[in-house]
């Protein structure tokens, strides 16, 4: 099982949880393709909506790649790739400034903002702990 750290605009987050889907990078295929079921998903919100929203920089949803397979909505002139997830719905949004030292992706690198303009990383099982415990989640929801 691997996880991934998703960068996502808290506002599409929260929608995402209401549809029980992550959707990431604009919908490509390509992130939702190397998820599997049972990875574990953190979601992290530099703001609060695209484009103009306010700063936010909070981990604001996590969650656990259900059975099933990617899929492809169509809406309208949309049509981005999908995968089911189990939100932990109990889980509280936490910023990330205290743990910038603590998590691996981040520990000793200024730039860790740069890292984020992928969109979908994958990160180690401590960082998904942390996070996911920060949160007040069971790290495997």
């Amino acid at each position: 099982m691997k996880n991934w750290l998703c960068v996502v605009q808290r506002e599409h987050v929260l929608r995402g949880m209401s549809l029980g889907i992550v959707q990431t990078n604009h919908g490509v295929r390509s992130g939702i393709q190397r998820m599997s079921p049972g990875d574990g998903l953190v979601f992290y919100s530099p703001k609060t909506s695209y484009p103009d929203g306010d700063p936010l920089r909070e981990f604001t949803g996590i969650g656990v790649v259900a059975d099933g397979e990617p899929w492809q909505e169509d809406e309208g002139d949309f049509t981005p790739w999908r995968r089911a997830v189990r939100f932990e719905t109990s889980a509280a949004a936490t910023p990330i400034a205290p743990l910038l030292d603590v998590l691996d992706l981040t520990r000793g690198n200024r730039n860790w903002g740069f890292i984020m303009r992928r969109g979908q990383i994958e990160i180690s099982q401590h960082d998904f702990d942390v996070v996911a415990r920060e949160m007040g989640a069971d790290s495997r929801a």
